[in-house]
Parts: structure tokens; sequence; C-alpha cells
């Protein structure tokens, strides 16, 4: 009967015993070293990114600095509703989705790709020559990047005569429309495939061998390989980077393009970001800027919403 019982008797966890104040402060002494390197971070944020939030209450105020926050006038959705009827709302929309999707298909396989190829490379000198080279662009200022980009495609310049040879009028490529977007694509691709790929190369390097002996073993070439078992073993993590780059859609690198355009290349180079930038510090119309970019940051956060929605329904994989 003892035995009989000792069975039926439940197994209670110690630790489901204990306080919500005796777990934290178990696990602040477990952890300690952890949480003090996390407490820069969080102060951080709070600074940087959660306390400037407050000031999203003039998007709906007809602000004045010496009002202040609490003395300017309340005005409601006054201003989104005279942005959305902007003409400037139109072109400043289509030109951030079209730079961003054509962006996002152009940019986003090019890291995957190179991680892929120095995966495969069996030289180690030579893989860490080719990561040096395409990581080093990262590290080089916007403003540097977008200045020898000018000099290269201007009227003169070496880009330009090399294209002269093949019946290419020479023109200062920048102050053409047509040529801004692919500037702006193939010198983001230049500037960052080499960074963006380390994320995918810890990935390829956390891949269990054996997977790739058994396909041997089944007959599976390279290229079977590459679509049986590194791409499957890749997909969390390209997921997780893709829901990330999609958040960015609407916060496209606006410093770049503010840079490169011009009055010339308003029309197709004129994005939300740059707008803001505009209304809000040349023309100082702070409320009307402000619920620009909240409109903006709004339709960013449904976007990484949906597409971790949409991810973990068809992947199982996401965010959260």
């Amino acid at each position: 009967m003892k035995k009989k019982q000792r069975k039926t008797e439940l197994q209670i966890d110690p630790a489901m015993d204990l306080t919500l104040k005796e777990k934290m402060t178990k696990d602040w002494r477990r952890y300690r070293s952890l949480y003090f390197l996390f407490i820069p971070v969080l102060v951080y944020y709070i600074i940087f990114q959660y306390g400037p939030m407050f000031g999203l209450i003039i998007a709906f105020e007809n602000f004045k600095p010496r009002l202040g926050f609490f003395g300017s006038k309340f005005v409601g959705f006054t201003h989104f509703k005279n942005f959305f009827k902007d003409y400037y709302f139109k072109r400043t929309l289509t030109n951030t989705i079209r730079i961003s999707v054509f962006n996002l298909l152009f940019s986003f396989p090019c890291p995957i790709i190179l991680a892929i190829f120095i995966s495969e490379l069996r030289s180690k000198r030579y893989s860490k020559a080719v990561q040096t080279i395409t990581y080093i662009p990262h590290f080089v200022s916007i403003v540097v990047v977008t200045s020898i980009m000018m000099d290269l495609t201007s009227r003169t310049g070496a880009i330009t005569n090399f294209l002269s040879h093949f019946g290419f009028k020479p023109t200062t490529m920048l102050n053409e429309p047509r040529f801004f977007l692919p500037l702006y694509i193939i010198s983001g691709i230049w500037q960052n495939i080499g960074w963006n790929s380390i994320v995918y190369l810890a990935a390829l390097l956390a891949i269990d061998q054996q997977l790739y002996e058994a396909a041997k073993i089944d007959g599976a070439g390279k290229l079977r390989q590459l679509w049986s078992v590194t791409l499957p073993c890749l997909l969390p993590t390209i997921v997780v980077m893709l829901i990330l780059q999609v958040g960015k859609m609407f916060n496209v690198g606006y410093e770049k393009i503010i840079l490169m355009y011009n009055p010339l290349t308003y029309e197709v180079a004129d994005v939300i970001n740059t707008y803001v930038y505009r209304e809000g510090l040349l023309n100082m119309n702070y409320s009307y800027a402000a619920a620009v970019g909240m409109f903006n940051s709004v339709v960013s956060f449904l976007l990484v919403w949906t597409t971790n929605k949409i991810s973990n329904k068809l992947t199982g994989s996401g965010l959260w």
C-alpha cells in the first residue's frame, strides 16, 4: 500500500513554492554579471528610444516651443488629415514603397549568396581575405560613399567614361531621375553585402556536417545539397532577417537619399523620411512633421506584425 501511495503522490517542484521576490533574488545571484552587461543597453533604449516617444504628443497639437507640450493648442488628427490630402503624400508614399521593394528584392538575397560562396571556399586564407574586403565598405561613412559615387558618375567620371565606349551619352547620372534608383541600390549592396553576410555565415557554421555526409551517400551533388540541406537549415535565420528588413521598409535610408538627391530628382527620390526632415528641420513645422513621422512608424510596426504572423503560419518560425 505504501509503494502504491508513493506512486500516486504528486511530485511538486520546490521552485514553485518560491515567491516572485525570492525568484528574482535567486535569478539575480545566478546571472548577476549578465544583468550588469544588460544595464547600459536598457539605459540607452530608455533615454534614446522610449524617452523621445513622449514627444509624439505634438503630432496632435499645434506645437509652439514657447508654450511647451502642455501649453500648445490641441488639434487632434488635423495634421494627419492634412498629410493625407497633401500633394506630397502620394509622391512620398509611392517613392518609399518603390525604393524599399526594389531594395529588398535585389539587396536581401546578396548576403545569403555571398555567405554560401564563402563557406564553399576551401582555402581559409582566401576566405578570410574575401570576408575582410567585403566587410570594409560597411565602415566607410555614407558621406564618403556618396562623394565617391558622385565623382565616379559625374559627366567626366570613370563610370561615365567607361559607359561612353558602349554608346552611353556622358551626363551627370545623379541629375537623371532614371539613374537614381539603380545607383542607390548598387551602392547599398556594395557597402553592406559583407557585413550582412556575417549572420548567415554563423548560421552555416552551425549546420550539422553529418547532414551533408548523409546527402553525399544518397548521391546528392552540390546543388542538391544546397537545396535540401543548406537552405532549409538557413530558413529560420532568413525569415528573422526578412522580418527585420520588412520592418525597415518605411524607414528607407533617408540620410543617404538626402546626400544623393537634388531638385532634379525629387520626383523619384523624395521619401517620407526626407519629407519629415524638410518639414520639421528646414520649415520648422514641428507638429506636422511629427504626425508624418508617427504615421511612418505605425505603418512600419504593422508591417513587422503582419510579416511575423504570416511567417509563423507558413514556416513555424518568427521573431515571436
